[in-house]
């Protein structure tokens, strides 16, 4: 574990003092003496110019309760040499960290918010990292990020809700886990009728345009049920 280092805060997002930690780790830790393909070293090594771990949101830094899931919310700010990052470089850094991460890309003074749905598979330690979500370019007072819950639990269900915005969205009675799988249903749904439209415009024979459409109906009929329900 690195330790604490006693400087000025430095953080972006307004969470409470006793969470800055503020230690630049650097970006070979990731990839260096790792089974790391060199495609992804390269995203490391020109994308990223460095890789700040600004807080630690944990029951010992604040007056949060411990939660069944999430023991700790790390909060990595990442300066980059380009306004884009490949999605990559965050899984590697989030198969190395047993914690769930919040990420601030920073990129010519504007900031987007990441966060996976990351998913307990075998105990508080491991993790599998499913979907990230994530904010426009945004000044950094426009981040939608606020400290809120009374458990580690919550606070980290509505960072993604936050982050996530009108992508992700839960009845009252949904769980977290209950509306990210609906909405990636949704998206696999839209997926199809994309590809369907794509066949249908393309193919000459009528029989097969009207089973086809008939395909069409079907899909949009369960995405209709999907987002009205």
């Amino acid at each position: 574990m690195l330790s604490r280092c006693k400087v000025r805060d430095k953080s972006v997002l307004e969470l409470p003092k006793t969470t800055i930690f503020n230690k630049r780790i650097p970006k070979e830790k990731f990839y260096e003496n790792l089974q790391v393909g060199s495609e992804i070293k390269r995203f490391f090594v020109e994308q990223i110019k460095s890789i700040h771990w600004r807080n630690k949101i944990a029951p010992t830094t604040t007056n949060l309760a411990e939660g069944r899931e999430v023991i700790e919310i790390e909060v990595f700010e990442i300066k980059l040499k380009t306004s884009l990052l490949d999605e990559e470089v965050l899984r590697q850094i989030d198969r190395n960290i047993p914690y769930h991460i919040l990420f601030l890309l920073e990129y010519e003074n504007k900031y987007q918010a990441w966060i996976p749905y990351k998913e307990a598979s075998s105990g508080k330690m491991a993790f599998k990292v499913g979907r990230y979500y994530h904010t426009d370019w945004l000044d950094k007072d426009e981040l939608p990020l606020k400290l809120e819950g009374l458990n580690m639990d919550v606070v980290y269900e509505n960072f993604v809700y936050q982050i996530a915005g009108e992508a992700l969205q839960a009845l009252e009675d949904e769980s977290l886990q209950d509306a990210v799988e609906k909405a990636e249903k949704v998206r696999e749904l839209n997926r199809k009728i994309e590809q369907l439209k794509a066949r249908i415009r393309k193919e000459k024979q009528f029989n097969v345009q009207v089973k086809l459409n008939t395909k069409l109906k079907k899909l949009k009929k369960e995405l209709e049920t999907q987002t009205n329900g």
